[in-house]
């Protein structure tokens, strides 16, 4: 986190060819609230040293004993630790006064005052996977943040617990709109109520992801830290980013309904099963979390929002895509999923799928990607930071963060080929699992699917539409899909699903426009 504001501040002087306190104001300015830490950065930066420096020399980073020195930058020629704490300007010399804050506390964004408060809520969120703002207890919001309706289908009244997305309309909503989607009262001309003349009968149904931070559609902007690009605009969505866990659910490839605002654009399959069905209006919920895995989602697996007896059926999409191979332990291969864990977590967690889900749903096994993708189409490349000073390349910063321990994917994300070719191997097995579940096992209240991750055909569609492959990976972390991978996957995933299991997406309603004409103003999501 040092090593990124420092690198930013500097750029920003070298840009603006302005001075490092005068790059550190507008930063401020760019992002609401003035961090004290800023100040004790300016006598190194004032000395020109690079970021690992000045972080190191501040004790925000620091070298464990018996192991290496990690840096993002070329290492400088004279000692690290002596150049700031020695350093002189104009003969008075300059010395941290270190005494008033604890440094290694703000080694963590949380211990900034203007974020504390919001970093306690977000810890809430996290540690419970629901909505932070949930009157009731239905599991539902009016809150779009805060794993509020950016990740759930909006609550339409969070003082009744029986009111939410999904259910089956309560005496076909004759008097208010029990299920959120946007149809209910008595047609005037025949007596009928409009959900029973418009959805009886018409397959109604939900899609619900349980994923990794890929189908929670992790997303850091690159704005932030180009600063070629930025300005006050840049950081105009931070507050919501924080507060979704820099995560962008609501453009993502299984549940996204808005248009995108983070380039590319939203197609989902959820909007596709709303097209086809207008019935299905709201009834989304993603429960994915950055670092999800087939070991961890049996405790997220909870907080799932369906009632056997009154909800409609639901496709549940279970993508795990990476994490069962991906961690940032030296020894990376023996903190993998082994098949025999993957099997067992996996059908733990269909058995408590079949004891919640209603009859007639649906669940399809997504397998793992073959993360070589990531390595062969961006290590030579420049990552944002390095773009102002063709410095820093994916494979510095991949080295960086292995460094650190903290890279998302030790066996990926590494020059050494051997390692990637058998964390692919692993992955393959792992998927090779799902398909032998999907093929075999039998379940009362859902039948079962397998589909290949489709990186292989998005990357071929995309060249087709004259893109090219490194466009389709998050261009700041470097490891996730980016938002155009999320919408051409869609796209491809959906096309399959009419292809050879038509059946789990159920019919077209011929009623939509007649819908669409009489309930337009109560659409919104």
């Amino acid at each position: 986190g040092c090593v990124l504001v420092v690198s930013v501040i500097e750029q920003l002087a070298q840009w603006h060819n302005s001075t490092v306190k005068a790059a550190v104001e507008r930063l401020c300015n760019y992002i609401p609230g003035k961090y004290q830490i800023i100040r004790h950065m300016l006598c190194c930066i004032d000395r020109e040293m690079n970021a690992d420096v000045v972080c190191h020399s501040l004790k925000l980073c620091k070298q464990d004993p018996g192991q290496p020195l990690c840096h993002l930058y070329p290492p400088p020629k004279v000692s690290w630790l002596a150049t700031c704490f020695s350093a002189t300007d104009r003969g008075r010399s300059f010395k941290l006064e270190l005494n008033s804050l604890d440094f290694m506390g703000l080694s963590s964004v949380c211990a900034f005052p203007p974020l504390a408060n919001l970093c306690e809520k977000i810890k809430y969120v996290i540690r419970n996977k629901l909505p932070f703002e949930d009157f009731d207890g239905d599991k539902f919001s009016t809150f779009p943040t805060l794993r509020g309706y950016h990740w759930r289908g909006r609550d339409c009244n969070d003082k009744n617990t029986t009111v939410y997305p999904g259910r089956r309309p309560d005496n076909w909503d004759v008097n208010s709109d029990s299920n959120c989607n946007g149809i209910w009262g008595v047609d005037p001309k025949d007596g009928i109520p409009y959900e029973e003349k418009f959805c009886k009968g018409a397959d109604s149904q939900g899609v619900i992801l349980l994923g990794d931070s890929a189908g929670a559609h992790f997303h850091i902007p690159p704005e932030w830290m180009t600063v070629t690009q930025m300005s006050t605009k840049s950081f105009a969505n931070l507050p919501m980013a924080f507060t979704d866990e820099l995560d962008w659910p609501q453009f993502s490839e299984i549940t996204g309904f808005l248009n995108s605002t983070i380039g590319g654009w939203t197609d989902s399959l959820y909007l596709r099963l709303r097209r086809r069905n207008r019935c299905n209006h709201r009834d989304l919920q993603n429960i994915s979390q950055n670092g999800g895995s087939s070991g961890n989602l049996l405790y997220l697996i909870k907080s799932l929002a369906r009632n056997q007896l009154l909800d409609n059926p639901a496709i549940v999409i279970y993508a795990t895509i990476g994490n069962d191979v991906c961690n940032g332990n030296r020894d990376t291969l023996a903190h993998m999923t082994t098949p025999k864990e993957m099997l067992s977590n996996v059908m733990q967690a269909l058995q408590y799928l079949d004891s919640r889900l209603p009859n007639g749903s649906h669940v399809i096994l997504t397998g793992l990607v073959d993360g070589r993708f990531l390595w062969d189409n961006l290590h030579d490349r420049y990552h944002p930071l390095g773009q102002l000073n063709k410095d820093v390349t994916y494979s510095q910063l991949y080295s960086f963060l292995d460094c650190l321990q903290v890279s998302p994917c030790s066996g990926w994300l590494t020059p050494n080929e051997t390692l990637r070719n058998l964390t692919s191997e692993r992955a393959l097995q792992l998927s090779n699992v799902l398909k032998e579940i999907a093929r075999s096992e039998k379940f009362a209240n859902f039948d079962i699917f397998y589909m290949d991750f489709p990186l292989r055909q998005t990357a071929e569609e995309w060249r087709k539409m004259g893109g090219e492959p490194w466009q389709l990976i998050e261009p700041v972390d470097g490891f996730h899909p980016s938002q155009i991978a999320a919408a051409l996957g869609t796209s491809i995933t959906w096309e399959k699903a009419l292809r050879e299991w038509p059946q789990v997406l159920g019919k077209e309603n011929p009623f939509n426009d007649q819908i669409e004409a009489i309930f337009k103003d109560q659409g919104g999501h």
